[in-house]
């Protein structure tokens, strides 16, 4: 297995399948979710849509680039979503959640791996493979905020 096909399955792993890190992942713990608990708000928290739809963004964004496309996200709109005010729009998120993060490790698949140590946009923004790894980590990161939501939510 070549290091672009490896850095795709854990992608994978943290979205969809994957329990070796944080025994959970992304589809385990918002697929069974209705709207309502997604956008309930814990004190002054985020709410789990919006951490789901922050992870999103990015993915959606880097997605542009692999595809040739220039890098338009900012830091600052990584929390400017429309609300979720049914279960139709969540599932609607949803859906496009998983499609684009099975296109993002596609897109990844595809890379030849001297394509990692290359420069991702711009020399400040390191490489491809600095900017995937920290896609990954980021992932991690909110999945853990999103895990302890569920549980305030749900007990």
């Amino acid at each position: 297995m070549n290091s672009t096909e490896e850095i795709a399955n854990r992608f994978r792993e943290i979205i969809f399948n994957g329990i070796w890190v944080a025994n959970t992942n992304y589809k385990h713990q918002l697929a069974d979710l209705d709207w309502e608990v997604t956008t309930k708000q814990v004190a002054s928290l985020n709410t789990i849509a919006i951490l789901a739809q922050h992870i999103h963004y990015y993915i959606s964004g880097i997605n542009n680039v692999f595809n040739g496309g220039t890098l338009d996200i900012r830091d600052a709109y990584s929390f400017d979503f429309p609300l979720i005010q049914s279960q139709d729009d969540w599932e609607v998120f949803l859906s496009k959640f998983w499609n684009d993060s099975e296109e993002f490790a596609s897109l990844i698949e595809q890379m030849p791996d001297e394509k990692l140590d290359s420069v991702f946009v711009d020399a400040k923004y390191g490489t491809y493979r600095r900017n995937i790894d920290a896609m990954i980590e980021h992932s991690y990161y909110h999945l853990g905020q999103i895990v302890l939501l569920k549980k305030m939510l749900l007990i």
